[in-house]
């Protein structure tokens, strides 16, 4: 004798049997998903911090690298960051943790040469204020590694 599913299902409800979940049942597996959600959270907010802060260090070595290079090549520091485009950077980035070029340059008190008759820059910083929630160093003070 072959029992059709259909047919036993209707008469589980009209006995009084429910085939849904609770209110409980429901309440328990949202406050999971909840909790599993805050955590994921944090962790891509930590990500996000470690990935801008890498590419700070790349941009900084970077144009580090292209001051010093600048420097060997013309005997001088450059004036500008702006000099170091297109022949040492293709372009000027962006500060990863402000956005935008508001990069600090520092300009160096020496002089390369007796022929040269004004200083330029020797070092490049982030324009940023913001203290590095993983190394606890503001980010203006980064130096190239």
């Amino acid at each position: 004798m072959r029992i059709d599913r259909n047919t036993e299902r209707d008469r589980r409800r009209d006995e009084g049997h429910d085939c849904g979940f609770t209110l409980l049942e429901m309440m328990i597996v949202i406050t999971i998903l909840m909790v599993l959600l805050a955590l994921g959270a944090a962790h891509y907010d930590l990500i996000v911090v470690r990935a801008r802060e890498a590419a700070l260090r790349q941009d900084i070595s970077e144009m580090d690298k292209a001051i010093q290079d600048y420097t060997r090549d013309k005997e001088a520091a450059p004036t500008s960051l702006d000099d170091l485009v297109p022949l040492y950077l293709g372009r000027i980035p962006n500060d990863p943790i402000t956005g935008a070029k508001d990069w600090v340059t520092e300009t160096c008190p020496d002089l390369l040469s007796a022929d040269q008759d004004t200083t330029g820059i020797c070092s490049v910083h982030s324009g940023s204020n913001q203290i590095s929630p993983i190394t606890n160093q503001p980010y203006s003070e980064w130096e190239p590694e």
